[in-house]
């Protein structure tokens, strides 16, 4: 005789179902969230592996590496400028490729990568166009890379460099007006690394040094808005430096007043040994 499914059985198999579609739910829900992503990575691997089912034409591909970027998918953006490149080198496409590749390098983060990008089609086509947007664009991938003041300031100066070599080049383009703005940038950045390191001068105490970088903030970056602190702080250095002085020279006239105490007290000693020896020799010859 076969039991009957007790009610206990039966909620446990409700709560699995119920589960299972919860679990499909998210599932789901997953893929849609990540949909770009991993459309982007299949893609890309499929072609890495297999190439084009049909061989596209560079116009193909231009039209739909530019959709890509509409949609952000700049993986896949990248890959298909790349083949315009590889191959139709020749082809009215491969100028504009080479520039969007780098852009797409820009946009996926890839700072380093875009910035050879950028530079090779500088080298490549110095004449084109496009240079003022390119020395704006190899300036930002700089720009991109400074992370706080406390760190080393070598893409501040890389950028600081190349906006102004795109300002004084091209004074009237229009990414000149906007390096002009990304320079003053560069310029806040680096007064105010000078203006961390004066800081750490002073609270070890080394006072002459500090002082060498507040001055060097008042002399080059005299409009980033640290002015007044620096100048400031100058002031209060000249006072530390000067009681420095003052204690230095004290115990200077100390240490020679005691080393002339000593050599008086040892002249002394050896006129009175003189004077004993004498006298010993004087009752010795009677």
């Amino acid at each position: 005789m076969m039991e009957r499914p007790t009610k206990q059985t039966h909620h446990s198999r409700r709560g699995l179902g119920t589960a299972f579609r919860l679990g499909t739910v998210l599932v789901l829900l997953l893929v849609l969230l990540n949909g770009c992503v991993l459309l982007d990575s299949f893609t890309g691997a499929f072609h890495r592996l297999f190439g084009d089912v049909e061989e596209r034409t560079p116009a193909e591909l231009m039209m739909r590496g530019r959709d890509y970027m509409d949609e952000g998918r700049y993986l896949a953006a990248s890959e298909a400028f790349q083949q315009i490149k590889d191959r139709y080198p020749y082809s009215r496409f491969a100028l504009r490729a080479e520039l969007l590749l780098a852009d797409t390098m820009f946009l996926r983060g890839q700072y380093n990568v875009a910035y050879e990008l950028y530079d090779e089609f500088e080298r490549l086509h110095p004449m084109n166009t496009d240079i003022p947007y390119v020395i704006f664009r190899k300036g930002e991938c700089h720009l991109e890379q400074v992370s706080t003041i406390d760190r080393d300031q070598s893409h501040t100066h890389a950028a600081q460099d190349e906006f102004e070599r795109l300002v004084k080049r091209f004074p009237n383009d229009r990414y000149a007006k906007i390096a002009r703005k990304k320079l003053r940038k560069c310029l806040i950045y680096l007064a105010e690394y000078e203006l961390y390191v004066g800081h750490f001068y002073f609270g070890k105490g080394n006072f002459r040094a500090a002082m060498g970088r507040y001055q060097y903030i008042i002399e080059h970056y005299p409009d980033m808005g640290q002015y007044h602190e620096a100048l400031e702080y100058i002031r209060v250095c000249r006072e530390k430096l000067a009681v420095q002085e003052a204690e230095r020279k004290e115990e200077i006239e100390e240490a020679e007043l005691e080393k002339a105490e000593k050599e008086a007290a040892e002249a002394a000693g050896k006129a009175v040994e003189e004077a004993e020896e004498a006298e010993r020799s004087a009752e010795a010859g009677s």
